[in-house]
């Protein structure tokens, strides 16, 4: 039963609803409604002019409304008189293909289709900066290895506290809270669900920490690589399927706890991680954190292979228990509703095609990756993915040749200008162009 964004107001003394949706390059797009128009708003949506954001449309175009997805509002934590709500595009009287949040709930119908569902969880990684955007926040941020440095972790005690505090409020139930393995970079986790609800929460984690940073004075980004000799924003997804409170993925004996379903699933994921990185790392700076050299800390942390392995950090994925795994590909420029699509899209093919992933690898794929050159290759560059996108039929088919022309159209305008201004090379310095365009994903 559809719940009454009106009467809910009354009772959270909510004055102001942002209606909100994700385009096709994850920026966050929303209207403030006054709450005596949210009855309108929950029936009709709100109107946007679609060519005005990253969709593939034109001034000419009728209007698309956003309607609010009642269930996923969120009361800001820091500012309770206004709700949060994530919405589905309409035009015309149809849903619009192309809208994020659509494409993974039309793959969540076809995994239904066969009693399952997807629970996915996201560990999302940022650094805090200056608002200049030019360095890291904390000067004394300086060890070669800070991974989880108490020190460094506890002079941002009020900002993580306040964004932990907020997670608790909201029911999340977040669990740890740590220096990541770059100077001035952290991360913050929280339990799994079901992967709608991962990817609403995805994106309101997100505007969160950005809101939070700016009210402490600093700048939060989730930009893939914003400095070159430090480790990159990955934004890791741990996957399972369940039928009912049936785990499928789990089968307890089996070397490495996962069951036909769960290698089938992450077979597909492996078949198709070429075309799907250009949903999972859409941004030009990207291609820095994936085939990248060595940081500072002595590992990249990223993937450059397609492998599989147990609970070993250097394949792009790793099983760290039975019953589920951890897809390593993605950064933290990846649009929150196309990761758990794209991990869907893939995963069904290979429930329906029985795909079966080899072997797992249990050798360091930083220092033993030459003794595999039969193992596929990440792409290198935006380019290469968008490509490998291209000529995917399989992927066409699975979310529509006209939606991923769109996606390939626009990315490929968007490298145009970078290429007006700035020379793609990840052993050079990051580009005033990438954090211009990239800081603020």
């Amino acid at each position: 039963m559809s719940k009454n964004l009106s009467k809910i107001a009354k009772a959270k003394k909510i004055k102001y609803f942002l209606i909100s949706f994700v385009d096709l390059f994850g920026v966050l797009r929303s209207k403030l409604v006054p709450t005596r128009a949210i009855d309108e708003m929950q029936k009709n949506g709100a109107g946007f002019a679609g060519f005005a954001t990253w969709l593939d449309m034109t001034p000419a175009d009728t209007d698309m409304f956003a309607i609010p997805d009642p269930h996923s509002l969120i009361q800001l934590p820091w500012n309770k008189e206004v709700g949060w709500l994530a919405s589905d595009l309409w035009m015309s009287g149809k849903p619009v293909k192309a809208s994020p949040r659509v494409m993974l709930k039309e793959q969540i119908k076809k995994l239904n289709t066969k009693n399952l569902t997807m629970k996915s969880g996201v560990e999302c990684e940022y650094f805090l900066i200056t608002q200049d955007g030019k360095k890291i926040a904390d000067e004394r941020d300086t060890q070669s290895k800070p991974c989880y440095d108490q020190s460094a972790l506890m002079r941002r005690y009020d900002l993580i506290k306040e964004i932990c505090d907020s997670m608790i409020e909201l029911d999340w139930n977040p669990y740890q809270n740590d220096h990541e393995d770059a100077n001035g970079q952290f991360e913050m986790n929280w339990d799994y669900s079901d992967c709608l609800t991962t990817a609403d929460r995805h994106v309101f984690f997100k505007f969160m920490v950005k809101s939070l940073a700016e009210k402490h004075g600093l700048r939060a980004t989730f930009m893939p690589k914003p400095f070159q000799n430090l480790t990159g924003n990955g934004c890791h997804a741990h996957i399972s399927l369940w039928e009912g409170k049936q785990n499928k993925f789990l089968e307890n004996g089996e070397k490495l706890g996962l069951s036909k379903t769960a290698y089938n699933f992450l077979g597909g994921i492996m078949k198709f991680a070429q075309p799907l990185t250009a949903f999972f790392n859409p941004a030009i700076n990207s291609y820095r954190r994936i085939n990248a050299p060595p940081t500072k800390s002595g590992a990249s942390w990223s993937p450059s292979s397609i492998s599989y392995s147990g609970n070993n950090r250097t394949h792009m994925i790793r099983v760290p228990d039975p019953g589920r795994f951890e897809l390593r590909l993605m950064d933290g420029a990846t649009n929150p509703y196309l990761l758990q699509a794209g991990v869907l899209a893939a995963g069904i093919y290979g429930l329906v095609n029985k795909i079966d992933p080899g072997e797992p690898l249990s050798c360091n794929m930083y220092t033993d990756y030459k003794k595999y050159p039969d193992l596929k290759k990440l792409p290198d560059s935006i380019e290469d993915s968008l490509d490998e996108l291209n000529n995917s039929k399989e992927i066409k088919e699975a979310f529509g040749e006209d939606v991923i022309n769109s996606f390939v159209k626009l990315k490929k305008m968007e490298i145009e200008e970078f290429n007006k201004e700035e020379n793609f090379d990840k052993k050079k310095e990051v580009t005033s162009w990438e954090k211009e365009n990239t800081l603020d994903c």
